[in-house]
């Protein structure tokens, strides 16, 4: 059965990340998806990157994949050209970070895509001038991207990314809540399943991106185990995106622990489809 791992930002995205890998591992986990700082301009540097690798080794921990930063005003999609700059450089150290933890994957939010001319012009030239710069470099440190679908639904976005760019470059992340509010998702993800390289797992009503553990909210998770199982998805270890912002019991271990229980459910529903289709 695949492994699990849980987003390192279940309570928090900033301060220190040990009290969350400590909880993440006593709760059974082998993997973390790395998400402290994903929305900020925050840089890693060699200190920060070599005491989190002996939290790491202390823990057992291994990371999974990182999920970058688009950043405030380091923002590899902006209009303005010296923050796009720095936005680059902001992507360059998450996939630094991402090789120096021995992880392969960097996960991406895009930018917004205007509906109207000539701001979505501009907007795919500064995207690909933007995709085109990182593209050996992340390439030479065994690094890919992954494109996060959005609540707002991106999926034609994503899909004209995917289809310019080669899957040894740049894949999908599938976030299971963002599809289910926009309505689709799993209809979209079926349709790009053969570039799957990530998954941000958890739940919710519907409405209200809420990050639920899974199966507490109304996620189709049988489809979702169905689509997976017959992706490209690769990896050993499922990503679950959990976290207790909007949890009533504010027991750390508990909701971890449960976290961990309604992984292992799904895990399984999607190790039963694999047999499946190789008995078949």
């Amino acid at each position: 059965m695949m492994s699990l791992c849980l987003t390192t930002d279940f309570v928090s995205g900033t301060g220190s990340p040990q009290p969350a890998l400590q909880a993440i591992a006593q709760a059974g986990f082998t993997h973390v998806h790395w998400c402290h700082q994903w929305c900020t301009d925050f840089l890693y540097g060699p200190a920060e990157i070599a005491a989190i690798g002996l939290w790491l080794c202390e823990y057992h921990l291994a990371v999974n994949d990182v999920h970058g930063s688009a950043g405030l005003e380091k923002n590899w999609g902006s209009p303005r050209e010296y923050e796009r700059q720095a936005g680059i450089e902001l992507v360059q150290n998450r996939i630094d970070f991402a090789r120096a933890l021995e992880s392969d994957v960097v996960i991406m939010h895009l930018p917004v895509e205007p509906a109207a001319e000539p701001e979505r012009t501009f907007f795919w030239n500064r995207l690909r001038r933007s995709l085109d710069a990182l593209h050996s470099y992340a390439k030479t440190r065994g690094v890919r991207l992954a494109l996060e679908n959005m609540a707002r639904d991106n999926f034609p976005t994503l899909r004209r990314v995917l289809a310019e760019y080669p899957p040894d470059y740049i894949g999908l992340c599938y976030d299971c809540g963002h599809g289910h509010i926009a309505g689709s998702g799993l209809t979209q993800l079926e349709e790009c399943k053969d570039r799957l390289l990530a998954t941000h797992l958890h739940d919710n009503d519907g409405a209200k991106d809420l990050h639920w553990p899974p199966f507490t909210g109304t996620v189709d998770w049988p489809r979702l185990a169905r689509i997976i199982a017959a992706s490209a998805y690769t990896k050993p270890c499922l990503s679950i995106e959990s976290t207790m912002q909007n949890v009533a019991d504010k027991d750390q271990g508990a909701f971890v622990r449960q976290v961990y229980q309604a992984g292992q459910r799904f895990a399984r529903m999607v190790a039963d489809h694999r047999a499946a289709a190789t008995r078949g």
